[in-house]
């Protein structure tokens, strides 16, 4: 697995657009589009999609917003596994590679994500990771998780 995250633009705008997660997971998440119309609207976000080398696998979206906070808040909110590449690992390694590439943008030690109390899923997977929940919850009833990258594997390659 060689994952690599891409700037979504002109040149992977439809492969990016096509992924789809499984249907059971759809109440989870916006569409690619959804997401893609929100950020065309607000410039703080980052879509990306996800590649393990050429072969797309998923996306994702992130944001520094500095009116969040003391100091603002750099935000992991959208991630997609595309259903056809699920149960592979593609979740977790996303993931690291995502926090890796916001402390290299942003130089912000913690990052925030939401997720329904429901994803038992996601839930796992963030806390493998080291997300704890931080008790706030967002405007659309999502619980906050946040980690906090003092381990130097979240930070380096």
């Amino acid at each position: 697995m060689n994952l690599t995250i891409k700037k979504f633009d002109i040149n992977n705008s439809k492969e990016i657009l096509e992924l789809r997660v499984n249907s059971n997971q759809e109440s989870y998440i916006e569409t690619v589009g959804e997401c893609i119309e929100e950020a065309s609207k607000c410039s703080n976000w980052r879509p990306v999609g996800i590649y393990d080398d050429e072969k797309i696998v998923g996306f994702a979206m992130y944001a520094l917003f500095l009116e969040e906070g003391k100091n603002g808040r750099v935000w992991l909110d959208r991630l997609l596994i595309s259903a056809e590449n699920q149960g592979k690992g593609y979740g977790e390694a996303a993931v690291r590679v995502l926090l890796k590439r916001l402390y290299r943008e942003y130089g912000y030690d913690k990052i925030y994500l939401s997720v329904y109390d429901d994803n038992e899923v996601a839930i796992a997977l963030y806390e493998k990771i080291g997300f704890q929940f931080t008790g706030e919850v967002d405007t659309k009833g999502e619980k906050l998780m946040a980690i906090n990258l003092q381990h130097e594997e979240h930070k380096n390659e």
